[in-house]
């Protein structure tokens, strides 16, 4: 490329990641718009990028009529062939139709300055646009991808997060109440969303979704990554409590274990992460009865039966003095148990059942007495 502004456009197209079609046609329409405000004419104005010169070259377009009614946008057929007839020779004037449109140079001197500075001004514009939607491309592709970042500053109640050369948010329902933080401060978020915004795309990050609470686990530990232990399902009370469900695909490597670790290492980088977030690692199972079972852990279940398949309810019988442990602080326990299995759980103690039995056993002997 030969000209300065075409190499500043091909340099910036590169730098950028633009093509430079989409710059050189935006000047083109940029310095079309200066043409039409400066010369007033009302004529037909259309611009070309000169490769070249790296000018842009002015145009008044003409339509080829029989009869000129507007002089500004019209030229009469004779008049077309015989301008073209003494530029050209007859074979070319002769192929002149009515409808065919005419370029008439016309001088840009009075551009050049206007062109320099719509030159600059659409670089500037183009580049960030193109920046923008390469940031929007980039980061939706990556939504669920666990991304580190600093704490850049707090804005009403929102933590702005640098990540690389961008600034994220982290707006308040995605923060953990069990959390706070400093700025300055390095912090792991999960990419829950991208919005497109008038100031740019907007990248919304999460601390509360269970997807940061996957990843963590992919990252700690081995057998996930690699595929022979499979997360199942993930459910949080961001900052108090998690249940992770998982399955293994090898008979001979125990899924919770290798979660967990050797004495809990692997569990206990994930806790300190999440600030303290206590996390349950329970087996899943395609048995109803099994998964529940298991999904109420740490509390100790006596039976389990499904009181309604199509409805997915279950009933759980524990013993008296599991009772509070299997419900869970303010319910949180069996919340959980339940969002993670898909099933409605009514818990009772086997004091509560006899009682319950009873009163049935009672109630068919009165109305048999009867």
């Amino acid at each position: 490329m030969s000209n300065p502004l075409q190499q500043t456009i091909e340099a910036l197209a590169k730098e950028k990641g633009i093509e430079p079609d989409v710059v050189i046609s935006a000047i083109e329409e940029a310095v079309a718009t200066a043409s039409r405000k400066y010369y007033k004419t009302g004529e037909n104005l259309k611009t070309r990028f000169n490769m070249e010169t790296g000018q842009v070259d002015l145009f008044a377009l003409k339509q080829v009529v029989q009869d000129v009614t507007s002089p500004a946008t019209e030229i009469a057929i004779d008049e077309a062939r015989q301008m073209y007839r003494q530029l050209y020779g007859e074979e070319v004037a002769s192929s002149i139709e009515l409808g065919d449109e005419m370029e008439f140079p016309k001088p840009t001197e009075v551009l050049g300055r206007i062109a320099a500075q719509t030159a600059k001004q659409v670089i500037f514009q183009k580049v960030r646009e193109a920046e923008r939607e390469h940031i929007f491309a980039e980061y939706n592709d990556r939504v669920g991808e666990v991304v580190s970042g600093t704490i850049k500053r707090f804005e009403n109640g929102e933590i702005i997060i640098e990540i690389g050369r961008i600034e994220a948010v982290l707006p308040r329902k995605e923060q953990s109440r069990a959390e706070s933080y400093t700025p300055g401060e390095r912090i792991r978020t999960v990419i829950k969303g991208v919005n497109r915004s008038a100031k740019g795309p907007q990248i919304v990050l999460s601390r509360t979704d269970p997807a940061l609470l996957i990843k963590l686990f992919e990252q700690e530990v081995p057998e996930i990554y690699d595929g022979t232990v499979i997360i199942r399902g993930a459910v949080r009370e961001a900052g108090d409590r998690a249940k992770v469900a998982v399955f293994s695909r090898e008979r001979d490597v125990d899924p919770v274990g290798a979660c967990v670790g050797m004495k809990g290492t692997r569990v206990q980088s994930i806790i300190r992460e999440l600030r303290g977030e206590k996390i349950d690692i329970v087996e899943f199972s395609d048995d109803p009865v099994a998964f529940v079972t298991n999904a109420l852990s740490p509390a100790k279940i006596q039976r389990v039966s499904i009181v309604n398949d199509r409805e997915r309810v279950v009933e759980v019988v524990v013993e008296d003095k599991q009772l509070s442990l299997a419900i869970g602080k303010k319910g949180q326990n069996v919340r959980l148990a339940a969002k993670l299995t898909g099933w409605r759980i009514d818990i009772k103690s086997e004091e509560e059942k006899r009682r319950e039995v009873e009163a049935e056993l009672t109630g068919l002997e009165v109305g048999a007495a009867e």
